[in-house]
């Protein structure tokens, strides 16, 4: 009853693993980690569990909890939406084991990440690179490994509302994109991608919106699927900081 066993396969949509996946960051995340990795002994991130064969056990021990441990019964959320975070894990535990093919190196990532994918030109790591993008110092905390690859592989597909970037057309038909760091009533506050601060009057634009699409280009043709695993791997463990 104590070992870890696999979860037993079912079927699922990508439907029911998108909507899971936001239960799960809602709801697991802050106990379970963005891999399901965070417990040693209930490393959900690999479909172990040490109470449970079938998907329904677990949906069952999301909804009841676990007596006497951490895990509490959680009393906001249905059968079916515990039956999405089971397939979210499923999801889960499947990236996991393409990746355990082609294991990643962290250090050699770093290398990658700075040199080869130029990745530091937008985005900044603990107070070293550009602002265009995100700031990736936590990401390791906040986005699984999976999540990272399909950034990677496929930016377009994998867009985070906060993370899109913001175009304005001025009357003149003149274009500048670039990362909206504010915007009101009167005026959109732009960084452009030379990290100029740029100031529009809404008055004097023909249009202005969020861009759908991501600046970030596809490293599928770019990385071999080795330096492909070393740079997630590397993404993986930027856990931010330490406080002194």
């Amino acid at each position: 009853m104590l070992a870890a066993v696999p979860l037993l396969v079912q079927q699922y949509t990508p439907a029911d693993v998108e909507n899971g996946g936001r239960l799960y960051e809602a709801n697991c995340t802050r106990c379970h980690g963005p891999d399901g990795d965070a417990i040693a002994a209930a490393d959900v991130g690999h479909g172990k569990f040490r109470r449970a064969a079938a998907d329904d056990e677990v949906i069952r021990l999301i909804i009841n909890g676990v007596p006497n441990t951490a895990m509490q019964a959680a009393n906001n959320i249905s059968e079916q939406q515990a039956r999405t975070i089971v397939a979210f894990l499923r999801d889960m535990a499947a990236a996991a084991a393409r990746r355990a093919a082609t294991p990643g190196n962290a250090d050699r990532g770093k290398e990658i990440f700075e040199a080869k994918g130029a990745c530091n030109t937008c985005h900044r790591v603990n107070g070293n690179g550009a602002r265009l993008g995100p700031d990736l110092s936590d990401v390791g905390q906040l986005r699984r490994a999976v999540d990272l690859e399909r950034s990677l592989l496929d930016p377009d597909a994998s867009v985070l509302p906060s993370h899109r970037s913001y175009r304005v057309v001025a009357r003149d038909g003149a274009t500048v994109t670039g990362r909206l760091l504010n915007r009101d009533s009167f005026t959109v506050l732009l960084l452009d991608s030379k990290e100029k601060l740029r100031s529009f009057s809404i008055g004097n634009l023909r249009e202005h919106g969020f861009v759908d699409k991501s600046p970030m280009p596809s490293y599928r043709d770019k990385l071999s699927s080795q330096e492909l695993a070393d740079v997630v791997s590397y993404l993986v463990s930027l856990k931010g900081q330490a406080t002194p």
